[in-house]
C-alpha cells in the first residue's frame, strides 16, 4: 500500500461518523414530491473521471456524485485532503474522485430505489454534492433520511440574472436596483427593449433551466414567487399559488428551457465570439455567480478544464444582476451516501473528507474555483471584482431556503404556467434504422420508444405533431414524408399518438431525403408559429443526406435568414439529435446553430430514450 503523508494542517477536527448502510429501495414517489419525466436526461449519464483515473492505487476509492462546475474544486481539495489531519487518522489511504452527475438527475437515481445506473461499479459513489439541500431534502421526503446521512454545507453561490453588460447598462446598472419586477415588466410590455430606448433589440429574452433538474431553475421560481408576495422570508404555499399570474408574464420571456445553463451559455458564447461581439440570443440568464465567472473567464459549460487547456474569455462579458428582493443560495451540501452499495471503509474516509471541507485549509481553496467560502473573513481572491462582473458585495438580501412542501408547490405550478410548447418531432425513418442497437432492439425502436417516451412530458394544450421520412412516400406535407400526426392541441390523444408511432415499426423504409424533410417542417413550423409558444423541431436522423434536391448551404441560408427576419417574435427552433455513430454531426449542429437551438448527441443509440428525455426538457 502506498505510504500516506504524515504532514498535518493546523486543524484537528475530529471525524464525523458515518451513516448506517441502507438501500434505496421501494418507495412510492407521490406527484407532489418529485416530477419524474420518465427518462434521465442526455446529461445524466455518469461522466467526469476517465476509467484510468479509476485504477487501484491501494486506497479506499470515494467517489463524489457533484454538479459539473465543482469537478476542477473537488479535485483540488481532493489533493489538499491527502495532506490533511482528517486523512492523516485514517486507518488506510483514501483517494477521493469527483464525477460529474446533475443535481436533478442524482435525485431521480436515489429516489429510483436499486443500484447506482453505471455498469462500472467503481463510479458507484459514496458522497454526493448537489448544488443545494432542496435536492437532499427532496429525496429524504420522497424515499428515506438515512439514505442522504447528514448534508452539511461546505460553500455557496448566489443565484443572479447573468446579462451582457451592454444590456444591463441599457437597464441602469451599476447604479440602479434591478429586480425580477423589471424583467417581468419588460417581459409584458409589447415594446420589450424599445420601452428602455433600445428598439433594435427586439424582444426581451430569458433564460431558465427545468427545475426539475436544475438548481438554477428550480431557485428561479422560488425567487419569482418571493418577488410576487413582496416577502423576504417564510415563503408559504399559498404565497406561490397567489403569484401565478406573476409567474406566467415571467415565463412568457423564456426562450425555451433545458437541462443545464452551460448548453445556453455556450450557445451565447459561440455568437459573440463568432458575430461582432454581441448577441440577440438571449437578454438575461438565470445561473449561479459561479457559472457567470467560468463564463467570463471562457469555460461557459463549467467543464472540467484540462492540464494545458486555454480558455479565451468573451467579446461580451456577462455582468451580475443580483434581483434587488433577493437571491436564494446554492448552500452545496456534501454527504455520506447511506446505499448499501457504501462500505464502511468508505463511509469512513467519506466522513474525514466532509470534516476537511469545513477546514480553513479547504475554505481557502474555495475562491480560486468562483465559489465563496462559508465563513465572510476568508478573502475571496481576485476572481470576484468587477473585471468578471460579480460585485463581492452582493447579493443585499437572502432568500432562505422554502419548507419542502412550498418547494414541491412551486414545481408543480410551473408544470401548469410554463411557456407553453408547439413542437414538430421529424424522425428518419431510412433504411439504416433497420440496425440493431445491441439491446434486442433496432435502431427504429429506440428512436419509437424515446419518442413515445416524451408523451407524458407535454400537457393537454401544449401542441405537439409527429413527422417521419424518407424517399419513396408522400403525403399533404409533401414528397418523401409521412404525417403521422399534424401539429395540434395534444389534448386527450396521447394514446393515439402512441399507437402511430408504434405504426412506424412497419413502415417503408429507403433512402434519406434529410434537408429537404427539414425545409418543409420549418415552413409548416413558421407559418404556424406563435409569439406565445416555444415554437420548436424535434429533429432525428440516424446517417447523412443522400437524396434531397436542396443543399446543406441553401438550407441553413433559408433558416438562418427566416429567423433574423421578422422571427424574433415567434422563432422556431430546431433541435436535432444524431443519433448512432453514422449520423452527420456536423450538418446537424449548423442546422440547430442557425436556428438558436440545440443538437445532441445520441451516439450510443441504444440510450436514445434518454437523450430524447433531454430534448424535451426545453419545452
Amino acid at each position: 500500500m502506498p505510504a500516506r503523508s504524515r504532514r498535518s494542517s493546523a486543524d484537528t477536527s475530529p471525524l464525523a461518523r458515518f451513516r448506517p448502510r441502507l438501500r434505496a429501495g421501494g418507495v412510492l414517489l407521490v406527484a407532489s414530491a418529485i416530477a419524474l419525466t420518465g427518462c434521465f436526461g442526455a446529461d445524466s449519464e455518469v461522466e467526469g473521471t476517465a476509467d484510468g483515473d479509476f485504477a487501484d492505487d491501494g486506497c479506499t476509492s470515494v467517489v463524489v456524485a457533484t454538479s459539473s462546475e465543482k469537478v476542477n474544486m473537488l479535485d483540488a481539495l481532493a489533493d489538499a485532503f491527502k495532506e490533511s489531519s482528517q486523512h492523516e487518522q485514517l486507518a488506510e489511504c483514501a483517494t477521493v474522485r469527483p464525477i460529474n452527475v446533475s443535481s436533478g438527475d442524482a435525485t431521480r437515481f436515489l429516489t429510483a430505489g436499486g443500484d447506482w445506473p453505471d455498469d462500472d461499479t467503481r463510479r458507484w459513489p459514496t458522497m454526493w454534492s448537489p448544488a443545494s439541500t432542496v435536492w437532499t431534502d427532496r429525496v429524504a421526503a420522497a424515499a428515506s433520511a438515512s439514505l442522504v446521512g447528514e448534508p452539511e454545507s461546505f460553500t455557496h453561490t448566489p443565484v443572479v440574472f447573468g446579462v451582457p453588460e451592454t444590456m444591463a447598462k441599457a437597464l441602469g446598472w451599476p447604479g440602479a436596483e434591478i429586480g425580477i419586477a423589471d424583467f417581468e415588466a419588460l417581459c409584458q410590455d409589447p415594446d420589450g427593449w424599445a420601452s428602455v430606448g433600445k428598439p433594435l433589440w427586439g424582444s426581451f429574452k430569458i433564460s431558465k433551466t427545468n427545475p426539475n433538474t436544475s438548481t438554477t431553475g428550480l431557485s428561479a421560481i422560488l425567487m419569482q414567487s418571493y418577488e410576487a408576495s413582496g416577502k423576504t422570508a417564510d415563503l408559504t404555499a399559498e404565497d406561490v399559488a397567489a403569484a401565478a399570474e406573476f409567474s406566467r408574464v415571467f415565463e412568457e420571456c423564456v426562450i425555451h428551457y433545458g437541462d443545464t445553463t452551460g448548453k445556453v451559455l455556450t450557445r451565447l458564447y459561440d455568437e459573440t465570439q463568432n458575430g461582432a461581439g454581441g448577441s440577440g440570443y438571449v437578454s438575461a440568464v438565470a445561473l449561479e455567480e459561479t457559472s457567470l465567472l467560468n463564463y467570463n473567464q471562457g469555460n461557459p459549460d463549467s467543464h472540467t478544464v484540462q492540464p494545458g487547456e486555454t480558455l479565451t474569455p468573451p467579446k461580451e462579458k456577462l455582468v451580475a444582476v443580483y434581483p434587488s428582493g433577493g437571491s436564494m443560495w446554492s448552500d452545496n451540501p456534501i454527504t455520506v451516501l447511506g446505499a448499501d452499495w457504501v462500505t464502511p471503509e468508505q463511509a469512513e474516509a467519506g466522513a474525514a473528507f466532509a470534516a476537511f471541507l469545513q477546514t480553513d485549509a479547504a475554505q481557502e481553496i474555495l475562491p480560486d474555483y468562483g465559489f465563496r467560502p462559508l465563513d465572510a473573513s476568508v478573502p475571496l481572491g481576485d476572481l470576484f471584482r468587477a473585471e468578471y462582473g460579480v460585485d463581492p458585495a452582493g447579493p443585499a438580501v437572502t432568500l432562505p431556503k422554502p419548507a419542502v412542501d412550498v418547494v414541491s408547490a412551486a414545481i408543480d405550478q410551473w408544470t401548469q404556467i410554463r411557456k407553453p410548447s408547439s413542437v414538430l418531432e421529424v424522425i428518419d425513418i431510412s433504411g439504416s434504422m433497420d440496425e440493431a442497437i445491441g439491446d434486442g432492439r433496432s435502431k427504429l425502436d429506440g428512436a419509437i420508444e424515446g419518442a413515445q417516451a416524451t408523451l407524458g412530458h407535454f400537457r393537454a394544450s401544449d401542441e405537439v405533431g409527429v413527422w417521419a421520412f424518407t424517399t419513396g412516400v408522400e403525403s399533404d406535407a409533401g414528397e418523401n414524408i409521412v404525417v403521422l400526426r399534424g401539429v395540434e392541441p395534444l389534448a386527450s390523444d396521447k394514446e393515439s399518438v402512441d399507437a402511430s408511432l408504434d405504426d412506424l415499426r412497419f413502415a417503408h423504409r429507403d433512402g434519406t431525403p434529410l434537408y429537404d424533410a427539414v425545409a418543409a417542417a420549418y415552413d409548416e413550423m413558421v407559418a404556424r408559429a406563435q409569439p406565445g409558444r416555444i415554437n420548436a423541431i424535434v429533429l432525428l436522423s440516424d446517417g447523412q443526406d443522400t437524396d434531397s434536391e436542396i443543399s446543406l448551404d441553401s438550407l441553413v441560408a433559408k433558416i438562418g435568414a427566416s429567423s433574423k427576419e421578422g422571427g424574433d417574435d415567434a422563432p422556431v427552433r430546431i433541435f436535432p439529435i444524431a443519433y448512432g455513430e453514422g449520423a452527420d454531426t456536423g450538418a446537424l449542429q449548423r442546422i440547430a446553430e442557425a436556428t438558436g437551438g440545440q443538437w445532441f448527441d445520441a451516439s450510443d443509440a441504444a440510450k436514445i430514450d434518454l437523450v430524447f428525455a433531454s430534448v424535451i426538457n426545453n419545452f
